[in-house]
């Protein structure tokens, strides 16, 4: 993995960089964009950030890198995610994600970019963004949401549209979704809804304890508008073979997601010729028996995390060290310091955000999701 990092002085933004190039397949970049200034305006570090992505984007990647995916971390969504629409109406349609979830730095907006080269890239009427190559199509969605009366209808809502946007792509959730995120408004509350319908909705579609489920975090995370208590985003492919993808379980310290009444798969491994991609769903401090590990204590919980992480990856023959993106949801912002400084002893390259965001069991202090990419030679077309 070639990890690269840029700070912009004069604009107090840092930049980091994760750059996979496959044999025969496209090459693709992770950007992690966090401010340095939290004293700043929030139009001052928008705007710095955004250049600072520019200058990235011209700097460090090739020539025909393409966005395929973009998620603000916000620290008041109400208040500023009008000025980011603006500056996005400008350019070029990306799948775009908006989540009240400050950075923890204090800073007031963070910015993840995913992007490929070689990509023919369309927005289909549908509204998903497909980015194809190579007889793959990969289908990405961000921001989906509704006003339903509940957390539970309006997360029915969204997987019941996201499946009928899936069948004009023929395609179905069970086949070719990868992987999920819940941005759930009053986690502590509303999570339970967002559980039941999931279940529900997976059962008619295939989707069981028997079969697979999808990689998934569901995390605390606000939309501007306060009706809205559970928003989505979706990354799809279509083109992929029976035995293309897989699933992780690390059973030595974790459990299945079933167990304790929820629907997700711990990682996925989607293989290319080319490549494995590896997605890491929200991981925290638990055991293979669903129990919380180290209550109450941030540093040990950290450890355990990345402890779980690690078995995952190894699963996937792969290591911390591939890892080309994390973001780190803390519950507590006085924890903050210890983790800060966890990480940058023990992953100082990683591109990598900490923000706040209240994990789906109040007993988890910390939780974390990543993707990695290894290189690999299989009998399917590279990427």
């Amino acid at each position: 993995m070639d990890y690269r990092k840029r700070i912009y002085e004069d604009k107090a933004v840092e930049a980091r960089v994760s750059v996979f190039c496959g044999e025969g397949g496209a090459a693709e970049y992770q950007v992690m964009l966090t401010g340095r200034d939290a004293s700043l305006p929030f139009e001052d570090q928008l705007r710095n950030l955004l250049e600072a992505y520019a200058a990235v984007v011209r700097e460090e990647l090739a020539t025909d890198a393409t966005a395929v995916f973009r998620r603000y971390f916000l620290s008041d969504a109400a208040n500023q995610t009008d000025r980011v629409m603006e500056w996005e109406c400008e350019n070029a349609f990306c799948p775009l994600s908006i989540v009240q979830q400050p950075p923890l730095n204090g800073t007031k907006v963070g910015l993840w970019v995913y992007l490929l080269t070689d990509m023919r890239v369309r927005t289909l009427d549908s509204g998903l963004l497909e980015a194809s190559r190579n007889g793959y199509r990969h289908l990405w969605s961000g921001g989906a949401c509704n006003k339903a009366a509940n957390a539970e209808y309006q997360t029915r809502l969204l997987l019941n549209d996201y499946v009928m946007r899936l069948m004009g792509q023929r395609c179905t959730l069970a086949a070719n979704c990868v992987r999920t995120w819940f941005f759930v408004q009053n986690v502590d509350v509303n999570y339970a809804g967002v559980v039941k319908a999931r279940k529900e909705v997976f059962v008619t579609q295939g989707l069981t304890e028997r079969t697979h489920y999808i990689s998934s975090t569901g995390i605390e995370g606000r939309h501007a508008d306060p009706s809205v208590l559970v928003q989505m985003d979706a990354y799809a492919v279509d083109g992929l073979e029976p035995g293309q993808t897989r699933f992780l379980y690390a059973p030595t310290h974790l459990n299945p997601t079933y167990e304790y009444g929820v629907t997700f798969e711990r990682g996925t491994v989607v293989s290319y010729g080319d490549r494995e991609q590896v997605f890491i769903s929200g991981t925290a401090s638990i055991d293979n028996r669903g129990e919380i590990v180290c209550p109450g204590a941030i540093l040990r919980q950290t450890e355990r995390m990345m402890e779980n992480i690690s078995v995952l990856l190894q699963e996937a023959n792969a290591s911390t060290g591939d890892i080309t993106y994390a973001i780190t949801y803390l519950r507590d912002v006085a924890d903050y310091a210890v983790v800060r400084d966890y990480f940058a002893a023990h992953y100082p390259d990683m591109p990598h955000l900490i923000v706040l965001a209240p994990v789906c069991r109040p007993g988890w202090l910390i939780e974390t999701e990543c993707m990695a990419v290894v290189p690999a030679r299989n009998p399917y077309r590279p990427l």
